[in-house]
């Protein structure tokens, strides 16, 4: 993965640029007038006068223009002038001024020194007694001003809780001078600090509330963006967008994200801000280039914006240096992204000398670091150049005192030596580094030198000391999981780089040929570990806790297996009530197992989808009335690429679909590829099994399996639902064992048959999801087996079925309508007749009963919903809805599905699910061979197999 440079020190950059834009705090009281020139550089002079407050005047301009040092000097006379005349209040404004001038030249410990000096003047008790009424306000704005400064000092030198904190007594110190300007600055200095902490949504509703937008869910309509453009423009406004821009990005909402920083770049040029704009147009093109990037399911997103477009001109616009080496650093970066060398080393020239020009600070330390990464994407053999820079970097660091970017530069360097193979060098500095982030409790640091420090130990054949180092890097990552977005967004955005490998490469050390039991148990709880970061990652927040449970302790007749994806093999754990845990593995590259479980999908997915599959969405232009074009005989129809050839007389989009219209892979597509992942999955242990006499096979799916129905695995005769019941799980620790009360069962019955168009709040392009006819004839077949509400098409409201989860305790919950589940939790949705519920939404829906003192849901039945094709990571929203929403379980389905067929399964399912001797697990396996021995599905795979129950199987 090509490095860029670092999300959260972009906020560092960003609060400097606002700043400066604002330049130096006003300053109450001065008042007496000045005879000021302009000299041809721009900058005014005072002539002729000892005012202090004009020296003052004359400080601010050589700060505005760069000349820091003169500045310096200036604030310094005025300091002692003020002194002498015994004025404690523009004393210690002017120290607080002084500190600005300071920072900007990398003179920390004097910054410090004046910020001092200037809070104790002001607070002191004698200023504060001595201080007349008539300029008890003007204290009071210093105050606030000299706490906003200190803010800003914590804040650059990595002391952000610290600054979070101080802004918040400068927000108190500027309502009581009534200084609402003062407070909206606070305000957005806060939402900052909360994004550099990782607290996203606390940031998002603090820049909501500044720019007068009541949210709980950091999510804006366009009715409420409509308005944010109604309101007046100002600078604070245009800041505080451009923060949440960047907060919306952090958390995946790009379209938001892009829509709002070309809000705040409308205002900041109206304004005529050249800094805002820089600003603006960075943070845009760090949107567009997320964007761009290539997701998990192949699929790109598209932007009208060219980020390196947009780089470039923040690059050229700057008025800060920072923040010109910021875009020019992410615009070298993406050109190593896209293989545009001779260009980015070009670049990396004029980097490389701007570097050095920067004052001394956290920002120019990670910018050497940056560089340094990419200097070794672009040139792997210039080792010496690289090491230079981060050697100046950790000398940089270490002279600011800042520890964390001390400990980050340190293990970097580590990371280069390791590439270069000089493990005892590079042993050395990580274990520097790694005792400094454990000194100042800093995990997100931590967990990666503990994970490097492995990867060298094993590499040194040291496998004991390693696997305690891997050991190390869990647990850490583990406490972090509640943070998983607290931490560097870089490794937020890349989990598959920066964090999945963590646990892959400590289950492959674990799992060797001589693997004793409790290695055996490490690995199992390892890879559960990962489910769970998986979700947390997938969800945003941590939102699951698991207790270990063992399988005996669940279902006697029940085994768990856990095939697991590794670099150069395939294992298998397998865990037998009342035995010990067994592994077994196939020596195989990744890339062949993974392809094997795509092909075997697709060879089953592919041909189920005709036109009225359900979850068949639409996107249609709302400007166009023309019908749609005819399409001719022998063609694919348009269905996202997925369409099968149909006849003439099966190109209806209204009404059920013949069956005789229905394609089906062959035998020679789908059968050698299901019986190969039967050979590798079940068949080493496939007497073992046979021999426990167990009912239920459950699976905790690893990656690329996740998508992929152990039902079709077939052992040459048979299909593997045909032998045993299958559920699945992201973990033991996960479940609620409690079995499902049987007799007689009440649910609450939900769906849509007619077609609906509806603009989302998203989007201003009208979606049309197509008809389910089979929905009503299942509903009505359901209810006259299991009693409870039943809600179709227009009855299916959001506001409706709120009411009637919250009214009557049912235990079950079927709704038949579109639906998907994809990689994007904000993509994984089902629909209502009104509107459509994220799965965040459809979470608060279904735990309110929680809180109004009903029973959790016992079952949630989704008969029309998907994972999204393609999508690797899709089957998380599916696990992640069955546990997150207080569902014991969850029954859905993999891939479009046939109306006609959900509608006879689940018919049949509900059926089996009133007796009370078999399992829920059961009940689906039942269902499934029953349509599978029907003479109309029998080689149609694509109409049973998708269906899956995750969860509770009891």
């Amino acid at each position: 993965m090509i490095p860029r440079f670092n999300l959260q020190l972009f906020c560092l950059l960003f609060a400097g640029a606002f700043f400066l834009t604002q330049g130096l705090p006003k300053i109450v009281g001065a008042t007496t007038p000045s005879v000021l020139t302009q000299t041809p550089a721009g900058v005014t002079i005072v002539q002729n006068s000892p005012n202090p407050t004009t020296l003052v005047e004359q400080g601010k301009s050589l700060y505005e223009a760069g000349k820091f040092s003169q500045a310096v000097a200036v604030l310094q006379q005025a300091r002692e002038a003020f002194k002498t005349q015994g004025d404690k209040l523009k004393e210690s404004m002017t120290l607080s001024n002084l500190a600005l001038a300071y920072q900007q030249l990398g003179s920390w410990s004097k910054a410090q020194q004046a910020l001092t000096e200037s809070l104790n003047l002001l607070q002191s008790e004698e200023t504060v007694r001595k201080t007349p009424q008539s300029r008890a306000s003007e204290r009071l704005q210093i105050l606030a001003q000299t706490l906003d400064i200190q803010g800003r000092f914590q804040f650059s030198v990595g002391q952000v809780e610290q600054a979070l904190k101080t802004w918040q007594q400068a927000a108190a110190t500027y309502a009581q001078t009534d200084n609402q300007d003062g407070r909206l600055q606070s305000q957005i200095n806060q939402a900052q600090a909360l994004q550099s902490m990782g607290f996203y949504t606390r940031a998002c509703k603090t820049l909501l509330n500044t720019v007068g937008i009541e949210n709980q869910d950091c999510q804006i309509s366009n009715e409420q963006l409509q308005t944010l453009k109604a309101q007046p423009d100002t600078l604070p406004k245009a800041v505080a967008l451009r923060t949440l821009g960047d907060v919306l990005q952090l958390v995946g909402d790009l379209q938001q994200s892009e829509n709002v920083l070309k809000l705040s770049l409308e205002i900041a040029q109206r304004l005529q801000s050249p800094a805002n704009i820089s600003s603006a147009r960075f943070s845009l093109a760090n949107t567009a280039r997320a964007q761009r990037t290539t997701s998990d399911d192949g699929q790109s997103r598209q932007t009208s914006e060219n980020p390196l477009t947009l780089y470039q001109q923040a690059a050229e616009e700057a008025t800060s240096p920072t923040l010109r080496v910021q875009a020019q650093l992410n615009q070298v970066s993406l050109l190593i992204e896209e293989q545009r060398l001779p260009e980015a080393r070009s670049l990396f020239t004029q980097i490389q000398s701007q570097l050095d020009t920067l004052p001394p600070s956290r920002t120019a330390v990670y910018a050497g670091i940056n560089l340094a990464q990419s200097l070794i994407k672009l040139s792997p053999s210039e080792v010496d150049t690289a090491a230079k820079l981060l050697a100046k970097a950790i000398e940089q660091a270490k002279s600011l005192g800042d520890q964390r970017a001390t400990a980050y530069a340190l293990g970097n360097l580590g990371d280069l030596y390791e590439k270069t193979g000089q493990l005892s060098e590079a042993k050395n500095l990580t274990e520097e580094a790694l005792v400094l982030a454990q000194t100042i409790s800093a995990p997100d640091i931590a967990y990666r030198w503990q994970w490097q420090l492995g990867r060298l130990l094993k590499a040194q054949g040291n496998r004991k000391e390693a696997i305690a180092a891997y050991d190390s890097a869990v647990k850490t990552l583990k406490d972090l999981r509640s943070d998983l977005v607290s931490i560097n967004p870089n490794v937020q955005f890349s989990f598959r780089e920066s964090v999945e490998p963590v646990y892959r490469q400590f289950v492959e050390l674990l799992l060797q040929s001589d693997a004793n039991p409790d290695n055996l148990a490490q690995a199992r709880d390892v890879i559960e570990s990962l489910q769970l970061a998986e979700l947390a990652n997938f969800f945003r927040e941590d939102c699951l806790t698991g207790n270990p449970i063992k399988i005996d302790q669940i279902d006697q007749k029940a085994a768990v297996i856990y095939p697991i994806v590794l670099k150069d093999r395939l294992e298998v754990i397998l865990s037998l009530p009342n035995a010990p845990l067994r592994h077994y593995a196939t020596s195989l590259p990744r890339e062949e197992v993974e392809n094997t479980f795509n092909e075997l999908r697709q060879a089953i997915a592919s041909s189920s989808v005709n036109p009225i599959s359900r979850g068949e969405v639409e996107q249609v232009e709302p400007e166009s009335n023309a019908p749609p074009e005819t399409e001719s005989a022998g063609t694919q129809p348009d269905r996202r690429g997925l369409g099968a050839v149909l006849r003439e007389e099966c190109r209806s989009t209204l009404g059920p679909v013949p069956l005789s219209c229905q394609s089906s892979p062959t035998s020679q597509n789908y059968l050698p590829l299901a019986q190969q992942v039967y050979q590798w999955l079940i068949k080493p242990v496939e007497q073992e099994l046979a021999k426990s006499e167990l009912k239920t096979l459950v699976f905790v799916l690893d990656g690329p399996l996740l998508n992929l129905p152990m039902a079709v695995l077939h052992d040459g005769k048979e299909f593997l639902i045909e032998k045993y019941a299958i559920a699945y799980t992201p973990g033991l620790n996960l479940l609620d064992s409690k079995p499902l009360a049987r007799g007689k069962i009440s649910a609450l019955k939900a769906g849509l048959s007619e077609a609906r168009e509806i603009t989302l709040s998203s989007s201003t392009t009208p979606i049309v999801f197509s008809a389910l006819p089979f929905v009503k004839q299942e509903l009505e077949t359901i209810q006259s087996n299991v009693a409870g509400e039943l809600l179709l098409n227009q009855d299916f409201t959001t506001a409706t079925i709120q009411k009637e989860i919250n009214s009557i305790p049912f235990p079950v919950v079927h709704l038949a309508t579109h639906g998907q589940f994809s990689s994007n939790e904000k993509d994984t949705f089902i629909l209502t007749w009104d509107d459509r519920l994220n799965v965040n939404q459809l979470n608060t829906l279904l735990r309110s009963r929680e809180e109004i003192g009903r029973n959790p849901i016992e079952l949630l039945v989704l008969s029309a919903c998907q994972t999204a094709a393609g999508d690797r990571r899709a089957a998380l929203g599916l696990a992640g809805v069955a546990v997150r929403a207080g569902a014991r379980s969850t029954l859905a389905t993999l891939w479009l599905v046939s109306d006609e067929g959900t509608a006879e399964l689940m018919t049949r399912f509900y059926q089996e699910l009133t007796n009370p001797t078999i399992s829920k697990a059961e009940a689906l396996r039942r269902a499934q061979v029953a349509l599978l021995k029907n003479s109309r599905y029998q080689q149609k795979p694509e109409i049973w197999a998708p269906y899956v129950l995750v969860g509770n199987w009891l």
